[in-house]
């Protein structure tokens, strides 16, 4: 029993930034195994932007690994919330939703999560269901739990404040509607990102000052590094993969990462155990195993997780055949393109050619290969997928046509 609750608490430890509470968690994993009692583990998503990214599912991957030893996620859809802005992180207020933006965004949030969690595990809960109810009278009370010289300890706050930025009253709120949530849900455990300290902390504040029995740990995750290994995984500096990127793309990405930064997307990203893990990192020590044959593990188990079991596999062997033949470096620039462009343009685009006209020279000529084959249409439109595009001998581009 012991050596299961060890093994628990190293998994629930792995690649944390910070635990607080760790005494609770670990008398919640005791209850489970000797007694069958589940506890419940709440994460709250403002349904803010629709696509996920690998960065995003560093929360999602925890959450599923409460899942595996006793916990009910509490999938909070931050509905009410999200009409009022978080501004954590953020220098100004944040853009207001409009009702169905928040419902689209949510069901595209809930069609992307079941990837990775346990559906049968799973409590999916909007908070417009009961903040809607908590009225006046409610909120102010819930409002007197909360200085505004304590509010303003959150370093978004303290720094608009100095520079004299406006902060809207409403967005006082949030942190405590956030830290209800947690008395509503009576949530034993609360996960978040290591910006969101401060609205965690409020949900054990909270539980306390309306005396539910009981005051949530909290888990915070660090932020995953984007495909350069340097800044943080973001849409905005085109470092991320997407979960809803194609498999071809998806695996090719992943294995374009460095040899260290794979570890980092081991530790946050995959359901390998400590100990698999492990024995693969001692294995690249010890030269046993190669680093690339690490990598592609880590690639196929990410494309099966999004793609459905065998996509990966499938995957390696397309990017065998397309990127691995040793006449194609590795290095080459990657551009991204719309459906149906014309092959002459794209030529253009990718700078392999300085026009058009020249495009069709060359393409008459024999000096085009589109995945190592010669072309000769010059009419040819490319649709969805991924190429190698070559001109002579020496001049390469990687397109992917979306």
């Amino acid at each position: 029993m012991e050596n299961k609750i060890k093994e628990a608490l190293a998994e629930i430890q792995r690649g944390s930034f910070e635990i607080i509470d760790i005494e609770s968690i670990e008398k919640l994993l005791k209850n489970y195994y000797e007694k069958g009692e589940n506890f419940y583990v709440k994460a709250g998503f403002d349904p803010t932007a629709p696509d996920l990214h690998l960065g995003h599912t560093v929360l999602l991957q925890k959450l599923s690994v409460f899942q595996k030893f006793g916990g009910i996620v509490q999938f909070l859809i931050g509905d009410f919330t999200a009409s009022i802005g978080d501004p954590t992180g953020k220098s100004e207020t944040r853009k207001v939703l409009s009702k169905q933006q928040v419902l689209d965004n949510a069901q595209s949030y809930k069609n992307q999560v079941f990837k990775i969690l346990d559906e049968t595990k799973t409590e999916v809960v909007f908070n417009s269901n009961w903040l809607n109810d908590l009225g006046a009278a409610g909120l102010i009370n819930l409002a007197s739990n909360l200085t505004v010289a304590r509010m303003l300890e959150r370093d978004d706050f303290s720094k608009r404040y100095a520079s004299n930025t406006p902060i809207a009253v409403s967005e006082f709120t949030y942190p405590l509607l956030q830290g209800y949530d947690s008395v509503f849900l009576k949530s034993d455990i609360e996960l978040g990102g290591t910006d969101q300290k401060f609205n965690l902390l409020m949900g054990r504040t909270l539980q306390k000052a309306y005396n539910i029995g009981k005051q949530q740990a909290v888990l915070m995750m660090p932020i995953l590094e984007g495909l350069d290994g340097v800044q943080k995984m973001s849409k905005s500096l085109n470092n991320y993969i997407g979960v809803t990127d194609e498999a071809n793309n998806m695996f090719g990405k992943v294995l374009s990462i460095s040899d260290e930064l794979m570890w980092r997307f081991y530790e946050l990203l995959s359901s390998k155990s400590l100990k698999e893990v492990k024995e693969l990192h001692e294995g690249v020590q010890k030269g046993t195993i190669h680093p690339k044959a690490v990598k592609d593990s880590l690639a196929i188990e990410l494309v099966d997780r999004y793609h459905g079991e065998g996509a990966g596999l499938k995957a390696q062997e397309e990017f065998k055949k397309v990127f691995a033949k040793k006449d194609i470096p590795s290095d080459i620039a990657e551009f991204e393109l719309k459906a149906d462009t014309w092959i002459c343009q794209a030529l253009v685009d990718t700078n392999l050619v300085s026009s058009t006209s020249q495009a069709r020279r060359d393409i008459k000529a024999g000096a085009v290969k589109i995945n190592q084959e010669k072309i000769d249409d010059d009419k040819l439109n490319l649709s969805k997928g991924e190429y190698i595009l070559q001109k002579g001998k020496k001049s390469f581009a990687k397109i992917v046509i979306i």
